[in-house]
C-alpha cells in the first residue's frame, strides 16, 4: 500500500515530527472511520439484552440507534467546516476524544436514558473524527489513480465497520455482555489517538471564519423532530398530534437552518456548491442509498435472532459473507471506475443492491440461511461497496481544496441523514404490518415490508443517479 500510495509533498500540510509515512496515514484515517461507522450498527445485536437490562421500549431501542445517527448527521457539517478552519488533525482528535470517553460512560449507564445521551455524545463526536478521516486522507494522497484507491480503502473500512459491527458485537455480548459494544471503544479509541497524536500531519484551510453554530444545531433539531414524528406514526397514526407537531416543527427547523445558510457570512453549508452538479447529485443519490442500506443491519439481526432464534454470535457470524462482500465491492469499484466510468458503475451497485433487497423480502419465518440471510446478504452489501466509493468520489472532485472538509461532511452528512430518517420510516413501515405482534409470523411479514420498500428506495435512487450523476470524476 505504501508504494500504491505515496504522495508529493503537500505546501500546506506542517508536521511535528518529520513526514510520516502515506500508508500510515491512511490506516490511522482510516482508523478513525472505521470506528465511527462500527458503532451505528456494532449495538443492534446487542439491542435484546440492553432492553431486558435497563428496560427500554421497543420505542426506546430504536432510539440507542438513532441518538447516535442524527447527532452524528446534525453536527458533521459543522465538524467538517472546523476541520477546514482550525485543523483537520486538530478535530480529529478532538472528536476521537469525545467518542471515546461517550463510549464509557455509555458502557457503564445504568438508566436508558444514561445510555441514550452516551450515544447521542458518541454521534457528536463521531460528527466531529469523521470529516477529518475523508480529508487527512485527501491531502496525503495526490489526485489520479493512487487517491481513488485511498478513497476505495476508506470506503471499505467504513463499509466494513458497519458491516463488522454485527459479528463484533456478537462475540462480546456472547463472551462478555452488552456493555462491552462500548467499552471496547476505550481502548481502541486510546491507541489511535496516541498514534494520530504522533503521526498524522496537520492542515487546514483556515480564512478566520466563525463557525455557524445556530445552523448545526437547527439543523440537528430539525431531523431530531422528523424522526420522532415518523417514530410516533406506529402509535398514534399520521394524522395524531403526536405525530403532526414534531413533523412540523422539524420541517420548521430545516426551512429555518436553509434561511440562515442564505443570508450568514460565514455558512454552515454554502448553498452555492448545491449548484455543482457533482455535489448536488451525488448527496441525493448518498441519501437515497443510506436510507434504504442502513436499516439492512437492524432488520437482518432483528430477524435472525426474534424470528430464527440465533444467538446474538450466531446472528453475527450469518452476515460475516455479507461483511466480506463490502469490501469486496468497495476494493472492485475503483477498477471498474476506470473503465466504466463513476456513474455507471455507481448504477450497477445500486442495481444490485436492490436485486438483494428484493430478494431479502422473500423471507419466511423458516427460512434457511443461504437463502434468507447469505445470499441476499451478499448481494445488498456488494452494491453498496460498489456505489459508495464513486458517489464519494465524484462529491469530492467537485470540491475546491479549502472546502474539501465541508464537502466531505456533506457527503457523510446525506448517508447518515438518509440512514436515520430511513431507519425510522422502515421501522413504522414494519410496526404498522406486525400491529403490535411480537409471533415470529408477524415479525417476520413487518422485516419483510421493510425490505421491499427499501427495494423500491433503490430503483429509484438509480434512477436519479442514471440521469443525474456526471459521467466521471472530474480532475480539479
Amino acid at each position: 500500500m505504501a508504494r500504491m500510495l505515496r504522495a508529493a509533498p503537500d505546501p500546506r500540510i506542517s508536521r511535528r515530527t518529520g513526514r510520516a509515512p502515506t500508508w500510515l496515514v491512511v490506516a490511522l484515517a482510516c482508523s478513525g472511520q472505521f470506528l465511527v461507522v462500527l458503532d451505528v450498527s456494532v449495538v443492534n445485536v446487542a439491542l435484546p439484552s440492553m432492553r431486558a437490562d435497563l428496560g427500554l421500549s421497543g420505542h426506546g431501542l430504536q432510539w440507542v440507534v438513532n441518538a447516535y445517527a442524527i447527532a452524528f448527521a446534525g453536527f458533521m457539517l459543522l465538524g467538517g467546516r472546523a476541520g477546514d478552519l482550525y485543523g483537520r488533525k486538530r478535530m480529529f482528535l478532538v472528536g476521537l476524544a469525545l467518542f471515546t470517553l461517550a463510549s464509557l460512560g455509555g458502557g457503564l449507564a445504568r438508566e436508558g436514558w444514561e445510555l441514550l445521551a452516551a450515544r447521542a455524545a458518541q454521534g457528536l463526536g463521531a460528527a466531529v473524527l469523521a470529516p477529518s478521516t475523508l480529508t487527512i486522507l485527501t491531502a496525503a494522497v495526490p489526485e489520479g489513480a493512487a487517491r481513488a484507491r485511498a478513497i476505495a480503502t476508506w470506503t471499505a473500512v467504513g463499509a466494513g465497520g458497519g458491516a463488522a459491527g454485527g459479528l463484533v458485537g456478537g462475540l462480546l455480548v456472547d463472551g462478555l455482555s452488552w456493555r462491552w459494544v462500548l467499552l471496547i471503544n476505550v481502548p481502541v479509541g486510546a491507541v489511535v489517538l496516541l498514534g494520530a497524536l504522533w503521526w498524522l500531519p496537520e492542515s487546514r484551510a483556515g480564512d478566520g471564519r466563525r463557525l455557524d453554530l445556530p445552523g448545526a444545531l437547527l439543523v440537528t433539531a430539525g431531523l431530531g423532530a422528523l424522526a420522532y414524528g415518523i417514530s410516533q406514526t406506529e402509535a398514534a397514526g399520521w394524522t395524531a398530534a403526536a405525530t403532526l407537531v414534531p413533523l412540523v416543527a422539524g420541517l420548521v427547523l430545516i426551512g429555518g437552518f436553509l434561511l440562515v445558510e442564505a443570508r450568514t457570512a460565514a455558512p454552515l453549508m454554502p448553498l452555492g456548491l448545491l449548484r455543482l452538479r457533482s455535489v448536488a447529485s451525488a448527496n441525493v443519490a448518498m441519501f437515497l442509498s443510506g436510507s434504504a442500506m442502513f436499516c439492512m443491519w437492524f432488520f437482518m439481526t432483528l430477524y435472525a435472532q426474534n424470528v430464527l432464534g440465533y444467538t446474538p454470535l450466531e446472528a453475527g457470524l450469518a452476515l460475516v459473507p455479507s461483511s466480506l462482500a463490502v469490501v469486496v465491492g468497495s476494493k472492485l469499484a475503483p477498477r471498474l471506475m476506470r473503465g466504466a466510468g463513476a456513474r455507471n458503475v455507481a448504477v450497477l451497485g445500486t442495481v444490485v443492491a436492490a436485486a438483494g433487497f428484493g430478494w431479502q423480502s422473500t423471507i419466511s419465518v423458516e427460512g434457511s440461511y443461504p437463502t434468507a440471510i447469505m445470499f441476499p446478504g451478499i448481494l445488498m452489501m456488494l452494491g453498496a461497496g460498489l456505489a459508495m466509493t464513486p458517489l464519494a468520489a465524484l462529491a469530492m472532485s467537485g470540491a475546491e481544496p479549502g472546502e474539501a472538509g465541508l464537502v466531505s461532511g456533506l457527503i457523510n452528512t446525506s448517508r447518515v441523514m438518509g440512514g436515520s430518517l430511513g431507519l425510522a420510516v422502515m421501522s413504522t413501515i414494519a410496526a404498522a404490518r406486525t400491529a403490535g405482534s411480537g409471533a415470529p409470523a408477524a415479525l417476520t411479514e413487518g422485516y419483510a415490508l421493510a425490505f421491499r420498500a427499501s427495494a423500491g428506495v433503490l430503483v429509484v435512487g438509480a434512477v436519479v443517479m442514471a440521469v443525474w450523476l456526471p459521467r466521471r470524476v472530474r480532475v480539479r
